[in-house]
């Protein structure tokens, strides 16, 4: 059952907002803020919430992507994945985690396209078809995307190693 108060969605939604985020950003620090954004937008827009139209989270993760897009509009340039960010990720009190550094270095090496995809299956844990929702990409395309993807990061990683 959907949550009926933004409460209840905020705290059974909060954590998978911020690890999409942290796979994301460059920092912990920055991954808090665009999850602040997300949810502040979502405050405002939850009177207009339809639950018959997408899942609880798909509506977030979709409001959080678009707060990523002005992000990186404002910023005039890509947001990058920096080796450090594990670091920032792993030295605060909370119990979220982020990837780690050798999965943060890895994903430095692909595209917008698949750390968003990568992002959303496995920061956000949501499925390939509502990846596809959140996406507007075909479900065919999504699970493509994160086969492909899944492959060359196995061979990112080994090469590390």
């Amino acid at each position: 059952m959907p949550p009926t108060e933004f409460s209840d969605a905020f705290r059974a939604h909060h954590d998978a907002v911020f690890r999409f985020h942290a796979y994301r950003v460059p920092t912990r620090e920055l991954a808090e803020d665009l999850t602040q954004v997300t949810f502040e937008k979502a405050l405002r827009a939850w009177p207009r919430y339809d639950p018959a139209k997408a899942g609880v989270l798909t509506w977030l993760l979709a409001i959080a992507r678009n707060a990523l897009i002005d992000h990186a509009r404002a910023d005039k340039g890509e947001v990058p994945l920096p080796d450090g960010q594990a670091e920032a990720l792993t030295t605060h009190d909370a119990p979220i985690i982020g990837p780690s550094s050798e999965l943060a270095r890895a994903l430095a090496s692909f595209g917008d396209r698949e750390r968003e995809i990568l992002g959303l299956r496995f920061g956000a844990d949501l499925t390939g078809q509502e990846i596809a929702d959140v996406t507007g990409l075909t479900l065919a395309n999504v699970q493509q995307i994160l086969s492909r993807t899944l492959r060359r990061l196995r061979e990112e990683l080994e090469a590390q190693t």
